[in-house]
């Protein structure tokens, strides 16, 4: 295609074209953005034309060398991803004037944490839902590390949390504090064996699954001397993993209650394998205002009134 880029009027048409290219972009080709955005590869090869004919540019390569951006492309990329970001920003800015909240409330979850009765989303959305009955509800369930990411990129207005740790860039809202213990199946070679049998070199020699994060000192201090041979970030995997009896894993007493009510999992030397994990709501501490989110927390720190209180290490 020649280059002679020139745009006029940038309408609805125009920016549904680009956030096709950007989604395509994001998915790294044609193949992959075919489920993200319900439509089929032929159509995305022709809205992608249509774009690049009225920008009169060419943005990517496609065809058996692999799908990539040119340099107009990856020009073109980055000015749509910071239009979407100022429509976002305008369209958070003109539902903040209405007398009601109005718009979308993006939220994130770590696993469990939907039904976990500590929490009481279910009460909580309550609440919000007669509190600001026209906003529009998007709730995910994601890992820790990427939610935290999403929360400082502002694609996610709040997140629920385990935290490890504290990043500068988010505020903390404290909703509880939990002991994990050190577990096995029943059928485990360690099943029965006494705090004074459990010594490091016994528990050495069996396969721990852990989260896969970095942990805080008091989590690192427990696992450092164990032998950490497999990653499963969810709760649901790692108990799994353990009842299959070729594993042990720490997991919050309340997660493990069930499963020891059974019989079926067994705290290993629960006087000192052990140590204390935080749960929080995240919010960007320089976030764009918005009176969705700000009633959400309101609701939030009515339920959960330790916002102040510091994580248990």
């Amino acid at each position: 295609m020649t280059n002679n880029a020139w745009l006029g009027q940038v309408g609805d048409y125009e920016i549904k074209l680009l956030r096709i290219f950007t989604t395509v972009a994001d998915c790294g080709g044609f193949t992959a953005a075919e489920t993200v955005l319900n439509i089929s590869r032929s159509t995305i090869s022709v809205h992608i034309s249509k774009l690049e004919s009225r920008l009169g540019l060419t943005l990517c390569k496609r065809g058996r060398g692999g799908f990539s951006l040119t340099r107009e492309g990856a020009v073109v990329y980055q000015e749509a991803a910071q239009l979407f970001d100022q429509i976002e920003r305008f369209r958070g800015s003109v539902n903040n004037l209405g007398a009601l909240p109005v718009g979308r409330l993006t939220l994130a979850l770590s696993d469990t944490f939907s039904l976990d009765s500590r929490i009481d989303l279910p009460g909580i959305l309550g609440e919000f839902g007669r509190l600001a009955p026209d906003v529009e509800l998007d709730i995910s369930v994601d890992q820790m590390t990427s939610m935290e990411q999403q929360v400082l990129n502002e694609e996610v207005d709040i997140a629920f949390i385990p935290y490890h740790r504290r990043l500068e860039g988010l505020r903390y809202l404290h909703l509880f504090s939990e002991t994990c213990y050190l577990y096995c199946s029943h059928t485990h070679p360690l099943a029965g064996q006494t705090a004074d049998e459990l010594s490091d070199e016994t528990l050495r020699a069996h396969k721990l699954v852990h989260a896969g994060l970095k942990p805080h000192d008091a989590v690192y201090r427990q696992i450092a001397g164990l032998n950490p041979q497999a990653v499963a970030y969810h709760y649901e995997s790692r108990v799994a993993m353990v009842l299959s009896g070729l594993y042990i894993t720490f997991l919050p007493e309340f997660i493990a209650r069930p499963y020891q009510e059974q019989g079926l999992l067994i705290a290993l030397s629960p006087a000192t394998r052990r140590f204390r994990l935080g749960a929080a709501a995240i919010v960007k501490k320089t976030a764009q205002p918005s009176r969705a989110r700000e009633t959400f927390l309101q609701v939030l720190r009515s339920r959960h009134p330790g916002e102040n209180n510091h994580p248990p290490y």
